[in-house]
């Protein structure tokens, strides 16, 4: 997959790993269109950027999924990647009174179901081009679940589960789909699960870069690599090794 010269949507754009991903590859001449739903957070983080597009949207809310897919066929009819990096994290244990049911709701909503509705929409767009992609951000904890992070771990699993499946259905075409699974990364969104003892966003920006480049579709950024190893020998530990 080419690193210059595309056309980048990124949602969750305006901070963390999406805004990192838009430095990146806006200083490698792509036009990047980052999204966000909060319209003062966006403008900053659009500042600090060259040959950037601000959209302000919420990419689970279906009125504005729509308005920006007209948006993109209307005014980006050359948009070849597409990096569903939005998330939605709730930290909890299960339990008695967990409302973990409307929490799971919360969580796929975000992280699995407007996944699936963008590329969907997009996918025309993305077949009309030489080359494309559709990137889904998910994690380490698609392998292993975390013990404080229970449905959004199997909202992860869910996403790892139909980014494979939409691999093997795209093959074909001029669409390559990665999956780029960071661990624990010092970002705001991680905060509460201990982000400043995580890997810098940049990494994981460069990581992805770095897949384009050898076109390696499933991306275990740092420890993630270690853990997956060990899920493979031995789930248990690896369960243990994650929740100790």
């Amino acid at each position: 997959m080419k690193t210059t010269n595309n056309t980048i949507l990124i949602t969750g754009g305006s901070a963390g790993i999406g805004l990192e991903l838009a430095k990146l590859f806006t200083q490698k001449n792509n036009h990047v269109i980052i999204l966000g739903r909060n319209e003062d957070r966006l403008q900053k983080a659009a500042a600090q950027l060259q040959n950037v597009t601000a959209i302000a949207a919420d990419v689970s809310d279906e009125k504005d999924l729509e308005d920006l897919v007209k948006r993109l066929e209307k005014d980006f009819p050359n948009l070849n990647v597409v990096i569903n990096n939005a998330g939605r994290a709730l930290v909890y244990k299960l339990g008695i009174n967990a409302n973990a049911a409307d929490n799971a709701l919360d969580e796929m909503q975000t992280n699995y179901f407007s996944i699936i509705r963008l590329t969907e929409k997009l996918l025309p767009i993305l077949n009309k081009q030489k080359e494309s992609a559709v990137v889904n951000v998910s994690s380490i904890v698609a392998f292993v679940p975390g013990g404080s992070l229970p449905t959004y771990s199997a909202s992860k699993a869910a996403l790892h589960s139909y980014t494979q499946t939409l691999r093997l259905a795209l093959k074909d075409t001029p669409v390559k789909v990665f999956e780029l699974m960071p661990p624990l990364v010092n970002t705001d969104f991680s905060k509460e699960i201990g982000g400043s003892n995580g890997i810098s966003p940049t990494v994981v920006a460069q990581d992805l870069v770095n897949a384009f480049e050898k076109d390696e579709y499933e991306v275990h950024v740092g420890n993630t690599a270690d853990m997956y190893k060990l899920f493979r020998s031995s789930p248990a530990e690896a369960f243990a090794a994650m929740n100790s």
